[in-house]
């Protein structure tokens, strides 16, 4: 079978497309397994590979095969979740959406209020039922305590992703501890 160059670029970009929606499918799942709609995880998901990075509300309905409507309710939910940003651009007189800088540290330092918020009503549901006895009190004690140390441990994690995230590719760490996080996220970079 004799394929011309013009065949294998068409199939060489059909599979790219077919590839790119499975890949919008997939974060879509990946966001109503986590409470949010697909349609929601889609935009984002398109949003992640679209190139140019920012797409009107037209292109994404266009793209996601999606009413207008619901482009304008999910975008909506994304930006309140602070993971996309509404964006002008000189001499447009549409808006664009893309991913906002930044998101995933934001998102992350936002769920440690989260995070005590459980703390604090475990420890409220604890001492109503003070005088129980412990095995009546585990579940809430589980609660407090995972709650507990993920309120101490979270930030500390942000902190030292936020270090990393800084140093240049090859830079050594000045805390052992934080390596093997650094040369997964160096030779993340260099791929």
């Amino acid at each position: 079978m004799n394929l011309d160059n013009d065949s294998i670029h068409t199939h060489a970009v059909h599979q790219d497309s077919l590839e790119q929606k499975h890949f919008i499918e997939e974060v879509g799942l990946l966001f109503e397994t986590v409470g949010f709609p697909r349609m929601a995880g889609r935009v984002f998901g398109w949003l992640l590979i679209s190139n140019p990075p920012h797409q009107s509300p037209g292109e994404l309905a266009t793209i996601l095969q999606a009413s207008k409507g619901s482009i304008s309710t999910m975008t909506r939910l994304l930006e309140q979740l602070g993971l996309i940003e509404r964006i002008s651009l000189p001499g447009h007189r549409r808006d664009y959406f893309r991913i906002k800088l930044n998101a995933w540290s934001e998102l992350t330092k936002r769920r440690t209020a989260q995070i005590t918020a459980f703390r604090k009503l475990a420890e409220r549901g604890l001492a109503l039922i003070a005088e129980e006895t412990p095995q009546l009190r585990q579940r809430l004690q589980e609660m407090h305590d995972i709650h507990a140390f993920f309120e101490q441990e979270l930030p500390r994690s942000i902190e030292r992703w936020e270090a990393a995230r800084s140093q240049p590719v090859g830079a050594n760490s000045p805390n052992s501890e934080d390596d093997s996080a650094l040369e997964a996220l160096h030779l993340s970079r260099l791929r």
